[in-house]
C-alpha cells in the first residue's frame, strides 16, 4: 500500500507556530482542533495568573481530554438507553403479534 501523500499545516496556538504534517483530507479538522485548542488556551490564560506556554499547553489538553472522556461516557449511556428502549418496544410489538418467544 502506498504512503499517503501528506501536506504540512501551520497551526498557531497563542503566538508560536507549528508546522504540522497531515494528509490533505485531514487539514480542515486539524485546523477546526487547534482553533478550538487555542481558544481553550486563552481562556485558561485569562482565568489565571501567569503561566509558561507548556504549562498553558498542559493545562489545555487536560480540559479538552477531560471533555472528551464525559462525552464518550454520556454517548456510551445514550447507546445503553436506546438499547433498552429498542428491547422494550420488540416485546411490546412481539406481545402484540402473539409471538411468545423474542426473535433470535
Amino acid at each position: 500500500m502506498p504512503d499517503q501523500a501528506v501536506d504540512p499545516v501551520t497551526v498557531r496556538l497563542i503566538d508560536r507556530e507549528f508546522l504540522i504534517a497531515c494528509a490533505p483530507e485531514e487539514r480542515d479538522d486539524l485546523l477546526d482542533a487547534s482553533v478550538y485548542l487555542e481558544r481553550k488556551m486563552r481562556e485558561l490564560r485569562s482565568s489565571a495568573k501567569t503561566f509558561g506556554f507548556e504549562r498553558l499547553a498542559v493545562l489545555a489538553a487536560i480540559s479538552v481530554t477531560h471533555e472528551l472522556i464525559a462525552l464518550r461516557k454520556r454517548h456510551a449511556g445514550d447507546e445503553r438507553e436506546l438499547g433498552d428502549h429498542l428491547a422494550a418496544l420488540r416485546l411490546k410489538v412481539q406481545a402484540a403479534l402473539g409471538e411468545d418467544s423474542p426473535a433470535s
